[in-house]
């Protein structure tokens, strides 16, 4: 057996304790983060405002603490960006993660050197615990790669910023360097097309064994690579492959299609990490749920996805989950962040131990007619629609129709299919049927003669590639609005295409 091999099975073995841990005391484990973060906080300028010192416990910690999201924080921000110290958490940030925001443009989010260890270690035991459970090391021996966005910090501040690929990639281990692919000049490349023809150049003779990144840019990485080498599948060109690593997006909709350009179903990692911390990791295989990361650094909060945006909505911590609920999910932090919605919406799958499944983003969502549909269950639908009708989707966006010149009001689904279903009209029953299973607003809607059934339009290979182009967005973190509230993405493709 291989050096490394050998190594990352004894350290596996090491990992498994706090595993158990994690399974079996997540409740205490998060009461002692808790108490820890609070007390360390107690002499910012936070922690004194907020009378972080005579807080006892989390009813008097909510009392005083708000729920907040980014805009609420700038001000923070903005005076620790000008090397202000010791305002949400003692001292400065070591770095600032730039993040895509919505209403404030690019977002900074800090990463302090106590918050650093939750991005790097918990990346790592990821993989340990799938070594532990599938017995699989031999991905260690090879080269792997990491779709990403720029790795270049920008130093000119008080503060080093920068994407928070380019801040791992700094902080792994060295040993993984001569490993990890691309390389730091290619990955610095700002255009997204010229930097995957270079990192194909980079990796296409080599032996890789992990390949990680987002659903969508790894597809494209795949297709990009068939269509340089005529191969069938990417086993052809890396037999040794056996490790996916994804996340930022569910994989369902991508997954026929993925494993299709791979040339079989190979095994998966799927983690959720964000710039504001990593949350949590598959820890089974294969397993429904990612098992939450309780002792990193972060208490986590969780309000009711559908009491979001009322005066005062009811907020409870992990103890308190139930089952099947959409919860919006706040963290509380050693990186400062207090009361912090990320923007991601979860519900758990188990409370023993705590699996959660990301359900999709709070402020994506479809609701022009009162439905309320989230990104699960579009996903579901679409998924499970193709699966059912031998389809396979590249990729989709949904959208309302509510000024319907030809009739009563609908959803438009755009599709870029990579096998068009055989019978259109099957399959946009299939859809239909599928939501109305999962959203029984919709469903009534549809009953009740409000609406009509939805309408699937087939887009061409490359719509959606196109459209993330001239948005700015294509490449690294960035992901198709799978839903919306508006006919913007749909205005562009009627446009466009």
């Amino acid at each position: 057996m291989h050096i490394l091999s050998y190594a990352s099975r004894i350290a596996s073995l090491a990992s498994r304790p706090r595993l158990a841990r994690w399974r079996s005391n997540a409740v205490k484990l998060q009461d002692e983060e808790f108490k820890k973060i609070v007390k360390k906080a107690r002499n910012t300028d936070f922690g004194r405002k907020h009378d972080f010192e005579n807080i006892k416990g989390y009813d008097s910690f909510i009392s005083r603490v708000p729920v907040r999201n980014y805009e609420d924080f700038k001000p923070y921000i903005d005076r620790i960006m000008k090397g202000e110290k010791d305002l949400l958490w003692p001292g400065l940030p070591k770095y600032m993660a730039m993040t895509s925001g919505t209403t404030s443009g690019i977002k900074y989010i800090p990463i302090t050197a106590d918050s650093l260890p939750n991005h790097i270690n918990s990346a790592r035991y990821a993989l340990l615990m799938y070594i532990g459970a599938t017995g699989n090391s031999r991905f260690v021996n090879g080269k792997y790669i990491f779709l990403s966005a720029t790795p270049k910090l920008d130093e000119s501040g008080p503060i080093p910023c920068g994407r928070l690929s380019g801040i791992a990639h700094r902080n792994v281990p060295k040993f993984l360097h001569s490993r990890r692919l691309p390389l730091y000049e290619t990955n610095c490349i700002p255009n997204w097309e010229e930097k995957l023809d270079k990192i194909i150049e980079e990796t296409v003779n080599e032996k890789m064994t992990l390949i990680s990144g987002i659903p969508p840019w790894i597809q494209m990485y795949f297709e990009k690579l068939l269509e340089h080498t005529g191969k069938r599948n990417i086993l052809e060109i890396f037999p040794h492959f056996s490790l996916l690593v994804h996340g930022g997006v569910n994989f369902q909709p991508y997954e026929q299609r993925m494993f299709k350009l791979i040339g079989k179903e190979i095994d998966t990692l799927e983690t959720f990490p964000a710039s504001e911390g990593f949350i949590a990791f598959q820890d089974r295989f294969p397993s429904e749920g990612l098992l939450l990361i309780p002792d990193s650094g972060i208490f986590f909060e969780f309000i009711p996805a559908e009491s979001y945006g009322e005066q005062d909505p009811p907020r409870i911590p992990l103890s308190r989950v139930e089952l099947d609920v959409n919860y919006v999910l706040l963290i509380n932090s050693n990186a400062g962040l207090w009361g912090y919605n990320i923007g991601d919406t979860v519900k758990f799958v188990s409370v023993n131990p705590y699996r959660l499944v990301v359900t999709g983003r709070i402020s994506q969502f479809t609701s022009a007619f009162g439905e309320h549909i989230i990104e699960e269950e579009a996903d579901f639908a679409i998924g499970n629609a193709a699966e059912m009708t031998g389809a396979v989707v590249s990729e989709f966006t949904l959208a309302p129709l509510v000024d319907n010149p030809d009739g009563k009001p609908r959803h438009q689904w755009f599709v870029e299919f990579e096998k068009v279903p055989p019978d259109a009209g099957l399959f946009a029953d299939r859809v239909d049927n599928l939501l109305r299973e999962k959203n029984s607003y919709y469903s009534h809607l549809v009953d009740g003669r409000i609406i009509d059934k939805a309408e699937i339009i087939s887009v061409p290979e490359g719509t959606f590639k196109r459209y993330m182009k001239s948005a700015g967005k294509l490449g690294g973190q960035n992901k198709v609005p799978h839903l919306s509230n508006d006919r913007k993405i749909a205005e562009w493709i009627f446009a466009n295409i």
